[in-house]
């Protein structure tokens, strides 16, 4: 078997994270028609399909996925050597990102401004979606979630606050019409302002303390992905809300809205960041992870 070019293997991961040629050679600022020859050297070099293909996607065969598990982390080692003879060591390449709306508009964007300020040979690509992301099929290096959303075999680091909670709210004007809950068992008999989930399901509320656990799927004429619109909703008077304390502590300071059931803390764990074993050695990330982790 030819030994295969370390180009044509190069080529052959950026369209398998980016899901396609066209998209691989929009992102990279290169021909789709040369990482099609790539791709067809190096099938010729291992003797396999590596990809099969459709009119709608790009995906990497079993094969092929073997062969990118296996080069993604030899390529970065390449790059590390390389860099450390070059450019005083300072990493670059392109650090690709998914996160949740709480993780973009609350926690990464001083982490990522700092981040670009230290390290100018890196880009960022950063991507908002608030249900799950195959961070792999998506093209990414890394992505952001709470615990709950990650899987057993991803590598995960803390990023921001390690603790963060729900909270609930409700306005003046509504409390006093419907009364102040004071026990979660009694939201059952209010209106709810509900989160509606990428997948279709709507969000609970759940308490737990000193062993009592309650339940409430909460009931009203409002349900969505939006937190824009819940927290106007909830401004209106149109029910009671529960949500990040980040999306709505300003309203809290303002008077627009009263914080309720105080005495029951919904606390939980802060976001992670997270990535496949083999994605560890890639030098954007890993110049990303230090710089999170430095004191």
């Amino acid at each position: 078997m030819a030994v295969p070019d370390l180009g044509d293997l190069s080529s052959f991961m950026r369209v398998a994270d980016a899901g396609g040629f066209r998209a691989a050679a929009q992102r990279h600022g290169i021909s789709a028609s040369s990482l099609s020859d790539a791709v067809q050297r190096l099938e010729q070099a291992v003797g396999v399909r590596l990809f099969n293909r459709t009119t709608r996607s790009v995906v990497p065969t079993e094969a092929g996925q073997r062969l990118l598990d296996r080069v993604r982390p030899a390529l970065a080692e390449i790059t590390v050597a390389y860099e450390g003879v070059t450019q005083d060591g300072e990493p670059g390449g392109t650090l690709k990102l998914d996160v949740p709306g709480v993780v973009a508009r609350h926690i990464l964007p001083p982490i990522a401004a700092a981040f670009l300020t230290a390290h100018p040979r890196i880009q960022l690509e950063i991507s908002v979606t608030d249900g799950l992301v195959d961070v792999m099929a998506a093209g990414c290096v890394a992505g952001i979630r709470y615990g709950e959303h990650i899987a057993a075999d991803m590598m995960a680091v803390p990023i921001g606050p390690r603790r963060q909670r729900y909270v609930g709210v409700a306005s003046p004007a509504y409390l006093a019409a419907h009364g102040t809950p004071h026990h979660p068992a009694e939201l059952a008999t209010h209106v709810g302002i509900g989160h509606l989930f990428p997948s279709g399901r709507v969000s609970d509320w759940e308490f737990e303390r000193n062993g009592e656990r309650i339940k409430v799927k909460p009931q009203g004429r409002l349900t969505t992905g939006s937190s824009d619109i819940q927290i106007a909703a909830a401004v209106a008077g149109h029910g009671i809300l529960f949500a990040f304390e980040e999306f709505v502590a300003p309203h809290i300071q303002r008077g627009e809205l009263t914080v309720l059931l105080s005495n029951w803390p919904q606390e939980f764990d802060g976001p992670r960041i997270y990535f496949p074993r083999s994605h560890r050695r890639d030098p954007a990330l890993a110049a990303f992870l230090r710089f999170i982790k430095a004191p």
